[in-house]
Order: C-alpha cells, then structure tokens, then sequence
C-alpha cells in the first residue's frame, strides 16, 4: 500500500517512521530543497510525545539536545527590579516528562530516525489530488497513491487543495508570534531573559549546544494585521510598531531585524476543522488541527497525531475509511481541549493590562517559592490547565504489518 506524505517537519516524519514500521510503503515530498534549518524556535514535547519519542529510539538523542534553560529573569514594563522564577519548578509542575528542544534539532532526529525506509521528494510539491488518488507534482513525474496525508503545517498546501482556501476554517485567537535569531551578547546559559508590557511579552533564550540566542515576541491584538505570510520586510515592520518603547534591551532585540539571522513570524491561529479527512485524503498536525503556535502544544499533539493515524492505518489493514474514522475519533477530544486550552494560554502568557502583568510576575515568584512537590501536587488537581498534555494517553497498536 502507498502513502504519500506531503511535510517533513516534525509530524511528517514520525508519521513516515511509524507507517514504514506497519509495512506501508512510503513516499514523503517537502517544498524546500534540504530539511529546514531556519533557526526555530524551541518546542515541548510533553509526557505523550516523549513516550512515542522513546518508542522510537530516539528519546537519549532529544534530551541530549534540550535547551537546558531552567530560569528566568522577568522584568515588568516600567520597572526596574528584576523578578526570578525558577522554571525548573514551573516544568515539574506541568509535566511529569518534559524536555524542550528547538524545532530543527527535533525535525531532523525524527527524519534520521526513519529516512532509510522512507522516500524522501525535497524541493518539490503537490499541484494537485484526484479522488483515485493520482497526485502531480510541481517537479516529479504523477503517480498514484491509496492515501495522501497533509502534514504540511498551518499554511497547509494540501488542506488548501482538496478542503479548498481557509475562509472559515481558522481562528484568530487575538495575538502574533515571531522568532529572532540573534547573537548570544547576554552570555544565556539555562535562562531565559523576559520583558513583560500590558499586550506584549518578549524573551530572549539560547540552548546548550547553541553559539546564537533566539528572541520570542508575543503581542495581543484585536483584529488581524494586513500583511501576506510571505511578506517579511511588512512583518519586521509591524513588529517594530508592536515593541517600541518597551525596554532599551528590547530595543536591542529588535535592532538584530535588519541582521542575517532568521526571521519567523505568524499570527496566533487555530483552525477549526470539524472533520479533516476527505476521502482518501487527511491531515496530520498543525494542519489539520493547529490548536494554536506556541501556546496549545502543537508539537506533542502533532507527534501523537502522526502517531495514531499510523496505527489506525495498520489496525485496519489499510482500509482508509475505517483508519480515519477511528483516528479523528481518537483525536478528536484531544484536538477540543487543547484548542480551548491555548485559548486560556494566550490570555495568560500576554497578560492585556498592568494588573495582568504584576499576576503573571507574583505567580512565577510564588510557584519558584514553593516546594516541588507542593506545586506538582496542585498542579495535578486541574488536567484540564497546566496538566492537560499528561493526561493524554498513547495508545498501544499490536498489529501485524501489512503484507
């Protein structure tokens, strides 16, 4: 049986690995030319994710590679004595494990972990799906596929091409990301250093392993900006608008836009799919059900996606009508808590009034100050919050491969 994989970020490849474990031949096309490395920003993969990561071998290889930040020092707008937080305290609370790695690093340990079984297509693309499943490509000849999977992301091409443009099938939860790689002046060595405002919150952080450092923006905004996702110089512009004034050190940050560095920059988006299969065609991750970049833990809801749809696949032989079925119901609730998590998320990490911003600096203050174990303890009274990724579970999938 042949898949097509459209993506090799993060749950395109563990999708591959895993379909190729079940007896799938696979074939995975990726628009740029190499595997990307784009300075990413750093991503957690929760209890579930790191489950499927050690089933894959690949776990020492990841934690070899976490970032290894542990603290904070958090400044409030206006203020100028700094306050500590011990974000070691803050993880142990949310997760019993975790590890926070950058988003290539971890990209390119699930495309090793599987690559020698998997065709990879870099530098080309879908133009088009028909309902038998023959696929042209921008570049490669046609071929024919029993399923096609779009694990391409937020601005996914395949979503575009069989459920047609994302006019209501997104959400705009109210704020902008961006990520800045920057030179490591500060010396960053396990700690994060944050600026908070009323509607915008920035970091700056690095990694062990690391020579630059990586600068997060976060800003509220009520309506959606006019800029193309494409359209850099427009978004460095906005950003610069969003920030002024904030903090000479921040002024700092936003001097390094006009440097060599990496520059990634989006709004905040949920998508709002009901169903994200469609014939013999569905999606996986960020694009089918992005429950919001860098604050509903996209990345370890991406890893079990690819995760379940891959053993759904074998659990039905191949029957893709049944596998997805049962993969959007696995999913589902999941897909569901996470989005109204990021939603509460948003809200707290970019805090829209003074008021908000002294709460989020006296609770980082009071968890550091805390006993582990105390703040583990409330923590695990709410799945629903801080600990709604734990209670994610992973499923075993004993199957025969198919034949």
């Amino acid at each position: 049986m042949r898949i097509l994989v459209s993506g090799a970020s993060i749950a395109g490849p563990v999708l591959a690995y895993w379909l190729t474990r079940y007896g799938f031949d696979v074939t995975v096309v990726e628009r740029a030319p190499t595997l990307r490395k784009t300075g990413g920003h750093a991503v957690d993969l929760f209890r579930p994710a790191m489950e499927i990561t050690e089933r894959m071998g690949v776990l020492p290889r990841v934690e070899a590679l976490a970032t290894g930040t542990t603290r904070m020092t958090l400044y409030r707008e206006g203020t100028r004595r700094p306050v500590r937080v011990n974000l070691a305290k803050i993880i142990q609370a949310t997760s019993d494990r975790h590890v926070e790695v950058m988003r290539d690093d971890l990209s390119e340990i699930y495309y090793d972990a599987g690559r020698d079984d998997v065709e990879y297509l870099f530098g080309d693309s879908i133009t088009s799906i028909s309902p038998d499943g023959e696929v042209t490509f921008e570049h490669a000849a046609p071929r024919r596929f029993d399923v096609v999977v779009g694990a391409d992301g937020l601005h996914s091409n395949v979503r575009r091409l069989v459920f047609g443009e994302e006019a209501g099938l997104t959400k705009f939860i109210g704020a902008y990301l961006a990520v800045l790689s920057l030179p490591d002046t500060l010396g960053l060595d396990g700690e994060t250093v944050m600026h908070l405002g009323a509607g915008r919150t920035t970091g700056i952080y690095s990694a062990r392993h690391l020579d630059e450092a990586r600068a997060v923006f976060l800003f509220r905004r009520d309506q959606e900006l006019d800029y193309h996702h494409r359209d850099v110089p427009r978004q460095k512009e906005l950003l610069r608008e969003a920030f002024a004034g904030l903090h000479p050190q921040v002024d700092g940050w936003l001097a390094e836009l006009d440097g060599p560095g990496p520059f990634y920059f989006d709004s905040i988006t949920q998508l709002q799919l009901e169903t994200w299969s469609r014939g013999r065609v569905t999606l996986v991750g960020d694009a089918g059900y992005c429950p919001g970049p860098a604050v509903g833990g996209s990345t370890s809801l991406a890893v079990l996606g690819a995760y379940v749809l891959a053993g759904e696949l074998a659990a039905a032989g191949g029957d893709h009508e049944r596998a997805f079925a049962a993969y959007e119901r696995e999913m589902g609730e999941l897909v569901r808590r996470s989005r109204a998590f990021a939603i509460g998320a948003t809200r707290s990490l970019i805090p829209a009034s003074r008021a908000g911003v002294w709460a989020l600096a006296r609770g980082g203050r009071l968890i550091s100050a805390l006993p582990a174990g105390a703040s583990r303890a409330l923590a695990k009274l709410n799945t629903g919050g801080v600990r709604m990724h734990d209670s994610m579970r992973v499923k075993d999938y004993a199957v025969t491969p198919v034949g």
